[in-house]
């Protein structure tokens, strides 16, 4: 798949008492750019859940912090599928700010298939995974 990119600007609130990202922040971006490339693949996660009776949770998470982003400025989220497998999806992550090619951040993250009552890992459905990895 091609990277999917999605804009972040940095709020006051997503800074430390230094001015910069506070780290976990990163996580939330990442996040949020994972959640809009499965809508812009047509899968709302609500509807997942209610619907096919399934969730995407995180499994694990590698991130790197390589350069401070500050507040106001204007990021991107580059996010393409590493990996996957019948039950879970990696993800590899990197934030840039505009218009820069080094990340400030880079991460993979793994997000495990479960089922939404039961919570216990199942197979993502077919037409999930050939839509995000087409």
């Amino acid at each position: 798949m091609t990277e999917f990119l999605w804009p972040i600007r940095v709020y006051y609130e997503d800074t430390d008492s230094g001015g910069v990202v506070y780290y976990a922040n990163y996580l939330k971006f990442m996040e949020r750019a994972r959640t809009e490339m499965l809508r812009h693949k047509g899968f709302e996660q609500d509807r997942l859940r209610d619907e096919a009776n399934i969730l995407f949770v995180v499994r694990s998470v590698e991130m790197d912090l390589l350069q401070p982003a500050r507040f106001n400025e204007q990021l991107q989220v580059k996010t393409r599928i590493a990996e996957s497998t019948r039950t879970s999806i990696t993800f590899e992550q990197h934030i840039y700010r505009h218009g820069e090619e080094k990340p400030v951040c880079s991460g993979r993250i793994r997000v495990v298939c479960i089922d939404a009552q039961r919570w216990w890992p199942v197979v993502i459905p077919e037409e999930i995974l050939q839509e995000i990895e087409a």
